[in-house]
């Protein structure tokens, strides 16, 4: 915990560091700018009356789309029909709907970015990604697919409707990620049936100090003498984070997703600790919430108040570690886009030393996210499991 609290400080001062190098370098242009329209006030008469000569034709000619940073990041962060491989091209990903008419599969790609409808079997779609603000349940179950009516506008009424199943970027990041844990540890089981009371080898021999850790410094004093009925789900959850945290660091395909940085995946997290923490709570445990040793008129105040905290603690699971990686994710892809806002060689190499600097921290933020939210659920179990004494 304090380990945290100090990493947390550590990178609070660096994004300050980074604002004010921000502020400084655009007071820089600015000033620039100034001083150049003052220096030259004839040049830009001149051009101001050649484009007035020119018309619509000079500035259509001279038009350039301007660089947004929010939305580049946010596109790499939120999730998406497809899977950006380099430059223009993506990977489609399939698109599943439920509709009232019946189920409906066909490849994003159809849409072509966007630019283009498709006419599906029982309706025609539309791709809409700023998609206007909605209910939060239609926005639950589909947000950028949209039903497209007779008039050639978006039928809303048929698109609440609709139910989006689709195979998203996200959701191939998970499969890719389950079948690399499938991968590396079936590898590793069958490792420890052919080299029975033989020292360890290859994956194995990198593997097993890991969980030896999770097991003897996370499980064992966090739950005690009961850790192992819960250790396999402890070292899953472990090693499920730390997969996916560490493909998210990899800015090409097949990595570049934020699975671990997305809210549903760590509230599946946090719940399946909730119901492992409440299902397993002995008798004190209960007592403790519903009967705490208090005076009966403080009752009261004392069962809500541990109420809630049967919620708030997975609820602090689920936040922590969605901010801390989508947070990680927001500050390497902004200095990144400083490269792009100054349009300067002399930005580009400051840039690239700090978003080193970054994704070094972001290695050691994907272990220890890994770790806290493992330590935490070790904590909380054993708190549900004590024994009186």
């Amino acid at each position: 915990m304090d380990c945290n609290r100090v990493f947390v400080s550590k990178v609070k001062r660096l994004t300050i560091v980074f604002t004010l190098l921000i502020a400084f370098l655009s007071i820089k242009i600015d000033t620039f700018a100034q001083v150049d329209s003052a220096v030259v006030p004839v040049d830009s008469a001149v051009a101001g009356s050649s484009e007035a000569v020119s018309g619509e034709h000079g500035a259509a000619g001279h038009e350039e789309k301007k660089f947004e940073p929010t939305e580049v990041i946010m596109e790499h962060i939120a999730d998406s029909h497809v899977w950006h491989l380099w430059g223009h091209t993506s990977l489609p990903l399939p698109i599943i709907l439920y509709t009232p008419n019946g189920l409906e599969v066909f490849s994003s790609g159809h849409f072509h970015h966007g630019e283009q409808d498709y006419q599906g079997a029982h309706n025609k779609y539309r791709y809409v990604a700023d998609a206007a603000k909605q209910a939060m349940g239609q926005n639950f179950f589909n947000k950028n697919i949209k039903i497209v009516g007779a008039d050639g506008n978006v039928d809303e009424a048929a698109t609440a409707k609709l139910i989006d199943l689709s195979i998203t970027k996200n959701v191939a990041a998970l499969f890719l990620g389950v079948a690399l844990l499938l991968v590396i540890f079936i590898s590793v089981a069958g490792a420890y049936k052919k080299r029975v009371g033989k020292a360890p080898k290859g994956l194995q021999s990198f593997l097993e100090p890991i969980m030896v850790f999770v097991r003897d410094d996370i499980a064992k004093p966090n739950i005690g003498h009961k850790y192992a009925k819960f250790l396999p789900f402890l070292l899953s959850v472990f090693f499920f984070i730390l997969i996916n945290n560490l493909l998210g660091l990899i800015p090409i395909f097949p990595g570049g997703s934020n699975v671990t940085g997305n809210i549903a995946v760590t509230f599946v997290l946090a719940l399946c600790t909730m119901i492992i923490v409440n299902l397993n709570g002995n008798k004190y445990y209960w007592k403790h919430i519903l009967l705490p040793d208090v005076p009966k008129w403080m009752y009261i105040i004392m069962i809500p108040v541990e109420l809630i905290g049967v919620i708030s603690k997975p609820f602090a699971l689920m936040v922590r570690l969605f901010a801390n990686i989508t947070a990680g994710h927001i500050i390497v892809l902004s200095l990144v886009s400083l490269i792009f806002i100054f349009k300067s060689f002399g930005i580009a190499p400051v840039s690239v030393a700090f978003v080193l600097f970054m994704d070094v921290l972001e290695l050691l933020v994907a272990f220890l996210q890994a770790f806290i939210f493992t330590l935490l659920t070790a904590l909380f179990i054993g708190m549900a499991v004590e024994e009186h004494h």
